[in-house]
């Protein structure tokens, strides 16, 4: 399993519009790696219809969002204007780098196993090293604040973890 400080695995795959994104490419940019289980799921749309509501915020601390799932380009492109996503989904349809990367488990739903992808988010930083991750990620969570219930965003745990990552000089 990947740690922070361990170098982020290398990937070559092709985004929505079948153009070919290399990690090696990237370097110098903080990276939000997301992997997420399909397109136009409740969840996978949730996820990343918040990404694109804060891609501005990203793109201001030098950082680019790039979701990853099995799904084909075709299947992105369709979700990406279907949606209105303003962020680049990437296409590991042989489930290698889902593998590279850890994500790719066997899940359990409704008393069945299969393999899918368990939804994490790495932070990499400009240098290529994992700074951060997140584990079982829930999109959205719910959290009482002195008797009040309010939605915590995983994309805004991310921005915030980024936010402290680079104030730390990371």
């Amino acid at each position: 399993m990947l740690k922070v400080n361990d170098n982020a695995p290398e990937f070559c795959i092709p985004n929505q519009d079948e153009v070919e994104i290399c990690l090696r490419d990237l370097i110098g940019k903080w990276i939000v790696l997301y992997f997420y289980p399909k397109d136009n799921t409740p969840g996978c749309t949730n996820e990343a219809c918040d990404f694109t509501a804060q891609n501005e915020h990203f793109e201001d601390l030098n950082a680019l969002i790039l979701g990853v799932s099995p799904d084909s380009p075709k299947s992105h492109k369709k979700f990406i204007d279907n949606k209105n996503l303003e962020i680049t989904l990437l296409s590991d349809e042989d489930k290698k780098v889902c593998e590279k990367y850890g994500v790719w488990q066997l899940k359990k739903f409704m008393g069945r196993e299969f393999m899918g992808v368990v939804r994490t988010t790495f932070i990499i930083d400009p240098k290529g090293k994992i700074a951060e991750i997140f584990e079982n990620v829930n999109v959205r969570k719910t959290k009482s604040v002195k008797g009040e219930k309010i939605q915590i965003l995983h994309a805004t745990e991310v921005r915030e973890a980024l936010i402290k990552l680079q104030e730390k000089g990371e």
